[in-house]
């Protein structure tokens, strides 16, 4: 009886022919004569990425929409895109908060199976794979040999990164220090670092669910159910992180009537889209688990040799 009516006869494309994320926000998503149709009225607000209007979205030809604040969806909408493949998760602005991420059920499982196979390998795979984030972070194969060394190294160097970047920005740096029980009670530069993690964090949320990667399987993280992708956040840690944490403390400091969690999370979700942020931590999930080379029984690029930072 209802067929054709939102399209659901027709068959799925592959994931691996669509092109990637639609971002979507302060609009209506509705289903309209078999269609994904988005529509926003009113003015658009300053740095919108989207002009207002009533658009067709090729809700086959993409993988995942992020929907945005002030976003409806309806129920005809979650049907077809379910019945297509095609997940909707709900995202802070610019993609800053990620307060759903469904399963996307990929098409193809072979990055969630590679996953598994060299996390499963604890004393050989496991640690090659991350030595090589040590690696794309640091910009060299740190040479421990367990994963404890690896973290004390690591730590040491971002108590004198975070040192660089504060003298950089021109603010008190005092040490990391976070109070889970009081967050407000930590000094304008933590609570920033503590907002631009949670942006990033975000961020690689979505690129894990984007991937059909499995979360909870961590290389460097272990107990959290999110450890892959805390893994995935840290990679950027020096090179995002840090640096919007510190610009914001500093703006917020020489402006102090400005909220130093909004503030971090507008300079992030900027930067985010200006740098294509999530994009960046896609492909580095891909380079993580490429295909090993024929016979060679191990992960390629694995820290045997260094890899590309």
């Amino acid at each position: 009886m209802l067929k054709g009516r939102l399209g659901l006869e027709t068959a799925r494309i592959p994931h691996k022919d669509r092109n990637g994320l639609i971002w979507l926000s302060r609009g209506a998503l509705t289903v309209e004569d078999g269609t994904l149709r988005f529509v926003r009225p009113g003015a658009a607000e300053a740095n919108d990425a989207l002009p207002n209007g009533d658009f067709a979205i090729p809700f086959q030809m993409v993988s995942m929409v992020l929907l945005g604040p002030g976003s409806t969806v309806s129920h005809d909408a979650l049907r077809l895109c379910a019945r297509h493949g095609t997940a909707i998760v709900a995202v802070g602005d610019d993609g800053v908060r990620a307060y759903t991420a469904p399963p996307l059920i990929p098409d193809q499982s072979g990055l969630a199976r590679r996953q598994a196979r060299v996390w499963a390998d604890a004393d050989g795979t496991r640690l090659d794979v991350a030595r090589r984030m040590y690696a794309w972070r640091l910009g060299e194969i740190l040479p421990a040999s367990d994963i404890a060394s690896l973290r004390g190294i690591e730590g040491a160097r971002v108590k004198q990164m975070y040192k660089l970047q504060a003298d950089r920005f021109k603010i008190k740096w005092s040490g990391r220090r976070y109070d889970r029980a009081n967050p407000l009670a930590a000094d304008l530069p933590n609570q920033a670092l503590n907002h631009a993690a949670s942006a990033v964090e975000a961020a690689a949320a979505i690129a894990v669910s984007a991937t059909g990667t499995i979360p909870q399987l961590g290389f460097i993280h272990e107990d959290s159910g999110q450890s892959f992708v805390l893994d995935i956040a840290d990679l950027f840690r020096d090179e995002f992180t840090v640096p919007v944490a510190f610009g914001a403390a500093a703006h917020v400091d020489k402006q102090p009537e400005e909220n130093i969690e909004r503030t971090t999370r507008k300079r992030a979700g900027l930067e985010m889209r200006k740098v294509q942020l999530i994009d960046k931590m896609i492909d580095r999930i891909k380079q993580l688990f490429d295909d090993p080379k024929p016979g060679s029984g191990s992960v390629s690029g694995s820290a045997s040799a260094p890899p590309p930072v």
